[in-house]
């Protein structure tokens, strides 16, 4: 049997060897940790040539590692229209080179409101995201763009965000960041099973139920206060509930990707892995 998900970190594990280092490494790395995931972290620039892009796709397949990319943390669909065009360079050349490296997903943080409204800012975002989408379908890029839920409620990226732009454009789905949710509420809500239970339901009928077996999901320990996410914790030193939230993914049958952005990547990463083990019965 293999698992319904497939486990891995959002950049490098810390245990990376120095040699070969870099996305290589990390892979080999992905691969020897029993873990089959890697989120390549492109969070600061696209530096990246295309024969290393190759040479990861090769090295991803040969380890059975599936890719993702985050794109650069500076990303914002609301930017003004000096500042959109740097926002749109750096999305487009995440996908575009993440699409070389054998990345199926582009993870993305889609900016704020800047003290505007959910509905104004959305259909900026979306104009944008179409324009994004479009030329990606001109150059047969099939890469999803998945803009991520945020943690705090002044960033674009509440669930309700993400599933209008999803449910607006084609080949953009969104990354659940189920910390990120739970910070954003500011009290320490969504947290519970029934919560979560609400949370698939919603993205299933309004996504599709067949989405639910494509879900790619952000997940780590958070610290936050009433403005929402302060800093990312091991899972086991913050009160987020993996194991209700597994028993809630485990009842809506969803499978996808688990990323781990934890301090501790990969002992996190593992640690996830092996209570999806014990809650889903599935074993590798």
């Amino acid at each position: 049997m293999t698992l319904s998900y497939r486990f891995g970190t959002v950049g490098s594990p810390m245990s990376t060897p120095k040699k070969p280092g870099g996305s290589l490494g990390a892979i080999q790395r992905i691969k020897e940790l029993n873990l089959n995931a890697f989120e390549l972290g492109w969070v600061q620039s696209v530096r990246v040539s295309e024969a290393t892009c190759v040479e990861i796709k090769q090295a991803a397949k040969i380890n059975d590692v599936g890719i993702s990319v985050h794109a650069p943390y500076f990303i914002n669909l609301n930017a003004n229209d000096d500042e959109w065009p740097k926002s749109r360079k750096r999305l487009m050349d995440s996908a575009i080179y993440g699409n070389l490296a054998g990345s199926t997903d582009i993870i993305f943080h889609p900016g704020s409101y800047f003290g505007q409204s959910a509905s104004v800012v959305l259909k900026i975002a979306i104009e944008r995201l179409k324009g994004c989408i479009d030329e990606l379908i001109k150059l047969g890029n099939p890469v999803i763009l998945r803009p991520e839920t945020m943690g705090k409620s002044a960033m674009l990226g509440s669930l309700e965000d993400t599933l209008e732009m999803a449910k607006a454009v084609p080949q953009v789905l969104p990354c659940l960041d189920f910390a990120h949710l739970h910070a954003r509420t500011g009290n320490g809500g969504m947290n519970t099973y029934d919560e979560w239970c609400r949370l698939l339901e919603q993205y299933g009928k309004e996504l599709g139920q067949d989405l639910l077996n494509k879900i790619h999901i952000h997940l780590s320990g958070i610290e936050y206060s009433l403005k929402g996410e302060r800093n990312h914790l091991p899972i086991q030193e913050s009160d987020l509930n993996l194991k209700d939230l597994f028993k809630a993914l485990v009842q809506f049958q969803t499978k996808g990707r688990i990323l781990c952005e934890s301090p501790i990547l990969e002992e996190d990463a593992l640690f996830m892995q092996q209570t999806w083990q014990e809650i889903s019965g599935e074993e590798l």
